[in-house]
């Protein structure tokens, strides 16, 4: 049998550089300067977990890496990015399974861990300047807090040609260890715009030939005997409180799944894969 130091010139075996683990030795006596206060903040790192996560981050953002943990039975199926960190020194460690759990806060970790910069979130004027002619889904999730939620709605967002997810000013969701391995990629294809005033967000919007519509539980018209504008703001709402009611105001107008009635309404992640669903199927030409 191969000793697992020979699959690799910089093998590092489970158990060794535990504190990496356990995070930086504090440093005796050391006192922060005051001339550090006027430089611009690094950009913090985040960890990502998920086989297809991390393997399209290093496929689409390879110069966003800055670490990486692997369990040792993922050797075989990592060897590019192992290469990858070779070549540029980056700094990698084989550890064991309950060490990738505490650095993934994760037990569906998959067997890898990437320390990243995070990807920038746009803002609307930003993204409204390169945004795509013709017909263009934009989803907009008003009071969404799960990030399990926005992972799903990611991937989905990327199967159905979603062009960008948008969160309010005041919305706590952005890229996360979980929303990214959920996504199982499409983290990296489906960027986040940040709004900021909601009638100031829904005036650009409409500027560029937008249209709202919003999604509701009950009293909207079926979505699947409704006429989705080409340009469509898709509004999708927290699934108890729904749509804010400024938002249902302006929005021209208002759809929702039918069902058999036997539960009150689907999560929004799912609501949100069959409203994307039937918008591709009006609008195949997208």
């Amino acid at each position: 049998m191969t000793d697992p130091k020979d699959r690799h010139p910089l093998y590092r075996g489970p158990g060794q550089n535990r504190e990496d683990v356990r995070g930086p030795r504090p440093t005796r006596g050391h006192i922060e300067s005051r001339q550090d206060d006027s430089r611009p903040a690094k950009p913090k790192e985040f960890r990502i977990h998920g086989l297809n996560a991390c393997l399209a981050a290093f496929k689409m953002r390879p110069e966003s890496i800055r670490k990486l943990w692997l369990l040792e039975s993922r050797i075989p199926k990592l060897q590019e990015l192992l290469a990858f960190c070779v070549r540029n020194r980056i700094g990698y460690n084989v550890v064991e399974n309950e060490d990738l759990e505490k650095l993934s806060a994760s037990a569906h970790h998959e067997g890898v861990c990437l320390a990243m910069l995070p990807q920038l979130e746009l803002n609307l004027s930003s993204w409204l300047m390169t945004a795509p002619t013709g017909p263009c889904l934009l989803l907009w999730l008003d009071g969404v807090g799960n990030p399990h939620n926005l992972g799903a709605i990611m991937r989905s967002a990327a199967h159905f040609g979603a062009a960008a997810i948008l969160l309010p000013k005041s919305s706590s969701l952005s890229h996360s260890g979980a929303a990214t391995r959920v996504a199982e990629g499409a983290a990296e294809h489906v960027p986040l715009v940040r709004l900021g005033r909601t009638d100031n967000a829904v005036a650009q919007l409409k500027s560029a030939g937008f249209a709202l519509v919003s999604t509701v539980v009950r009293g909207g018209s079926d979505v699947f005997r409704s006429a989705l504008p080409a340009r469509c703001v898709m509004v999708m709402g927290a699934e108890q409180a729904g749509v804010d009611s400024d938002l249902l105001a302006v929005s021209g107008l208002r759809v929702e799944v039918p069902g058999t009635g036997q539960v009150e309404s689907l999560n929004v992640s799912a609501a949100a894969a069959v409203l994307m669903a039937e918008w591709r199927r009006q609008n195949s030409s997208a």
